[in-house]
């Protein structure tokens, strides 16, 4: 018999408090169950082993990281747009790292994960969209949402890593970056 009051949510909910805690890579069964005051074998009532928790947990870290990026875009367009795409980006990074790091596409090539990389397309449309809008010619537009996802990708992980010691404010750097890379995606010169 289940152990009363939990269920696949709360282990799930559970889950997310260990990646909220610990990060991303310290999600174990172990690490659940222990904060589930169970044992291991009790969660298999509720999840169908690791693979699948983890599943469950990314899908509401894409899920979280899709909803901030389509309010941050609301009626922007453009610039503007992408700019305030990679700062809901950042925030959730900064606000948390193991929910962000959970959502960046480290999972399984199995048919199981199927649905999980295409709740993940949603959020790779929205900033192709608003790419788009900086008239990013097409065959160039896979090119220019990898270099804004690269930058604010490789921006954030300095910084969660304390790689800006220098004492000039790293928020100024970082709309630098993104309103400098949009500004060079907008001149896009002939490949």
């Amino acid at each position: 018999m289940p152990r009363a009051g939990l269920s696949s949510a709360s282990v799930v909910a559970l889950a997310l408090d260990v990646v909220d805690d610990e990060g991303w890579d310290a999600l174990t069964l172990a690490a659940v169950a222990t904060r589930a005051g169970v044992a291991v074998p009790s969660l298999y009532k509720h999840v169908a082993g690791l693979p699948a928790l983890r599943r469950e947990v990314a899908t509401v870290c894409v899920d979280e990281l899709t909803d901030r990026l389509a309010d941050a875009r609301a009626a922007l367009v453009g610039a503007p747009a992408v700019l305030a795409m990679a700062r809901a980006t950042r925030d959730l990074a900064r606000e948390h790292p193991g929910r962000y790091q959970a959502a960046q596409g480290d999972w399984p090539l199995d048919p199981a994960a199927d649905e999980l990389r295409a709740r993940a397309v949603r959020a790779v449309e929205l900033m192709s969209a608003a790419v788009g809008e900086l008239d990013v010619p097409t065959e160039r537009r896979v090119d220019a949402v990898r270099a804004v996802r690269a930058a604010v990708h490789g921006f954030v992980t300095l910084e969660l890593a304390g790689g800006f010691g220098m004492p000039q404010d790293v928020d100024t750097s970082f709309d630098y970056l993104i309103t400098h890379l949009t500004t060079g995606l907008t001149a896009h010169p002939a490949a």
